[in-house]
């Protein structure tokens, strides 16, 4: 039917605008199932004129019908009250009503044939609107998930993730020579402690010889026997 062929044009090219984007899908949704309703509003007028139509027909083919019947009975009172020209007359009468009364019986047939049709597109529109209604939350559910994905990846694209990567590995860096510089620092002031240390416990020793050394002298050894002559003291102590 023409309604049907309307119909499927409307959402064929509503699917169209959805694959391409072009519209919002949420309002090509609401506006499809909104065009499906009215179209259902539009079909159920329809019928409820045809079945109206029908029943119109009905009682005037059963009127014309009830009509011809009451001219054959005057045609039969007439026969048997002898009167032939008059039961003629009813005849020719009930014979013109029993025609318009066939024919109305024939228009009441193929109303009967349109208020079928139109109650079956009716009852397969009702379906595909419930079909709709279950598939619209849904394809929203759906276009809304692609739209907020579509939002996080291009706030991801727009945020420069390698300078910020860069800036990481440049301030690790800095890190790490800091911690490197400390080290270096904290082993040197370790050795210089260390030989400051050792330097101390070494002039010790000296003065414990040295100590030894006059006391030896002092006590007048005999064993005692210096490591150099007078001689080469003498020029040790003028710095000869």
């Amino acid at each position: 039917m023409e309604i049907f062929d309307r119909l499927w044009r409307i959402i064929r090219a509503n699917i169209k605008n959805l694959v391409s984007g072009a519209e919002d899908p949420e309002k090509i949704l609401e506006q499809t199932l909104t065009d499906m309703q009215n179209d259902l509003v539009k079909l159920r007028q329809a019928v409820a004129q045809a079945i109206a139509t029908q029943k119109r027909t009905e009682r005037q083919c059963y009127q014309t019908q009830s009509t011809a019947n009451e001219w054959y009975r005057r045609a039969q009172l007439a026969l048997q009250k002898g009167q032939e020209n008059l039961a003629r007359e009813a005849l020719t009468r009930r014979n013109s009503y029993q025609e318009t009364a066939n024919l109305m019986k024939a228009q009441v047939e193929q109303q009967k044939q349109v208020v079928e049709k139109l109650k079956q597109n009716m009852r397969q529109l009702e379906h595909k609107i419930s079909e709709a209604k279950l598939k619209k939350n849904m394809y929203i559910a759906r276009a809304r998930s692609a739209r907020a994905s579509e939002k996080l990846n291009e706030i991801l694209g727009s945020v420069n993730t390698g300078n910020a990567m860069s800036a990481f590995e440049q301030m690790e860096d800095k890190i790490m020579q800091l911690e490197a510089k400390s080290e270096a620092m904290a082993d040197l002031g370790i050795d210089s402690l260390e030989k400051k240390f050792t330097s101390l416990e070494g002039d010790n020793d000296i003065e414990t010889e040295l100590k030894a050394m006059k006391a030896e002298m002092l006590s007048g050894d005999r064993n005692f026997q210096p490591h150099q002559d007078t001689s080469e003291l003498k020029e040790l102590e003028t710095g000869k």
